[in-house]
């Protein structure tokens, strides 16, 4: 057999084919990443900000620089030019996030005027921390993070925040942290592993508490149930029902149905009782449910014929609880509606709707403007006087009505975060948000924060400690109306 020709080839054609063989593998690495980065190019909304989700949102963190929304333009572009002035200043400064879905569906809890109103009294506790009666060192820059409609894209917005931590922006705290749900507490628990700083404004679900660095200036929902009781009970109410929203992640609606249960009726049951030990119960989650099981209660309800009507859900479940009923058969059957804070992010045009149907609804709200008035031993007047109608904030955003309480409460949950910095800055030179964080335990007797909303102290689990709870109603001008003040204590806190 004769041997195979052996194929010598020139040094320099090997050395081509060597170059050519390692740029191919080259190539079959990088094209993915390049790919990648492409797509990540493409996706990029602004600094800090990409596209995300099934709707491509917006979402991530912003010095106010991207507008999350049309409507949150102008709040933005003042907390962008207070940003800028602050790093101009060379003077020292910290970062808090306000965090909360921005970019909102008909499936979110929260309305646009809502989350606009919160965004507006940041920006006011951003300027008094910096520029006025409140100034102190450091300052500080107020950035602006969108976890998405239902807080869906929580993981990527709060993985942005933790990266700004040892950066030059140097974040110490996060507040807002958006409704009772299970995504925001699983931002909630990501933050505190990093050691973060956490301040909830309307988050009142009774069960988020106990986590390192959490605290909230917003009443808990047993606090807001204690005082609906107490509320009733200056009313001689005699009997009650619950309806209740059994959809798993609400847990805003769960703790509120089952602290009612507990708070309304005497031990013995003769004066107060409710007329059902088991609520009405509907599941919201179900979107082809929900509606008609709001509509079968009707029924039920004349049968029954309780006084009051405690609704445990949300404030866009309540306008079709109140449609449902304002058609019923026992027209003869007085009913009134009692319920909790959501009703808080209905719009003026869904409060309208509501106020029409004919059936009287009372809530317990986290804030009212005509608090201080009421109950000035339980508010600060300092405070409150920049949400009047001659204050600050209506001089900044003349066109918005702020009954909703969002703007004090967002303002009472920057402030908090700013004196906690403050406090932990006096005897150390590198604010951390592990030492914010544990200011905020000390914020007692003399410490406690003078809040819009109410004074403010914390328990040890983080819960504030008897806050005043506005006793409010739905009226046919699309507005809040303040009825009176109430108190899970049944006392004012200095009572206390």
């Amino acid at each position: 057999m004769n041997a195979l020709p052996r194929i010598e080839w020139p040094l320099h054609i090997v050395r081509r084919v060597a170059i050519g063989l390692v740029v191919v593998a080259a190539l079959a690495v990088a094209v993915p990443y390049g790919v990648s980065w492409v797509g990540d190019w493409r996706a990029r909304c602004d600094d800090g900000v990409v596209e995300r989700g099934e709707t491509d949102e917006c979402v991530g963190v912003t010095d106010g620089a991207h507008p999350f929304a049309d409507h949150l333009e102008e709040v933005e572009k003042k907390i962008k030019k207070e940003n800028d002035a602050v790093k101009k200043s060379k003077e020292k400064y910290v970062s808090i996030a306000y965090l909360t879905p921005f970019t909102l569906t008909e499936d979110d809890s929260n309305s646009e005027e809502s989350v606009r109103h919160e965004l507006q009294g940041a920006y006011l506790a951003q300027q008094r921390h910096n520029n006025g009666d409140l100034a102190a060192s450091p300052k500080i820059q107020l950035l602006i993070a969108n976890t998405g409609s239902k807080s869906k894209q929580w993981r990527h917005t709060v993985d942005e925040l933790i990266k700004r931590k040892n950066t030059k922006d140097h974040l110490v705290a996060v507040v807002g942290m958006g409704p009772s749900n299970t995504e925001n507490v699983k931002a909630i628990n990501r933050l505190s592993k990093h050691g973060i700083a956490m301040v909830g404004a309307t988050m009142s679900a009774t069960n988020i508490r106990n986590i390192k660095g959490f605290v909230r200036v917003a009443p808990t929902n047993e606090d807001e149930a204690r005082a609906a009781a107490a509320y009733l009970r200056t009313k001689n109410a005699r009997t009650a029902v619950v309806v209740q929203d059994q959809a798993e992640d609400n847990l805003y609606a769960k703790t509120l149905g089952a602290a009612f249960k507990k708070a309304f009726p005497d031990p013995d049951g003769k004066t107060r009782k409710l007329v059902s030990e088991e609520p009405m119960t509907f599941d919201s989650s179900v979107p082809s449910a929900w509606k008609n099981e709001l509509l079968y209660m009707r029924g039920q309800l004349c049968v029954q014929k309780p006084e009051y009507i405690y609704f445990a859900g949300r404030g866009q479940h309540l306008t079709h609880f109140l449609s449902a009923i304002a058609n019923r058969s026992c027209q003869d059957t007085k009913f009134t509606v009692i319920t909790g804070d959501d009703t808080t992010n209905l719009t003026a045009h869904e409060i309208t709707s509501a106020a029409d149907s004919g059936v009287e609804v009372f809530y317990t709200g986290l804030a009212h403007p005509r608090m201080w008035e009421e109950a000035p031993e339980a508010v600060s007047v300092l405070s409150a006087r920049y949400f009047r109608d001659d204050g600050d904030l209506h001089e900044w955003f003349p066109n918005d009505q702020r009954n909703d309480g969002q703007a004090m409460m967002a303002h009472d949950a920057v402030i908090t975060a700013a004196q906690g910095i403050q406090m932990a800055a006096r005897w150390q030179g590198k604010v951390t948000g592990d030492a914010v964080a544990r200011m905020f335990h000390q914020m007692k007797a003399g410490q406690q924060v003078a809040g819009a909303s109410g004074f403010i102290s914390f328990h040890e689990n983080g819960n504030p400690v008897n806050k005043v709870v506005p006793i409010l109603t739905l009226n046919e001008k699309g507005q809040a109306e303040f009825v009176e003040p109430s108190f899970a204590n049944g006392k004012p806190p200095q009572a206390d």
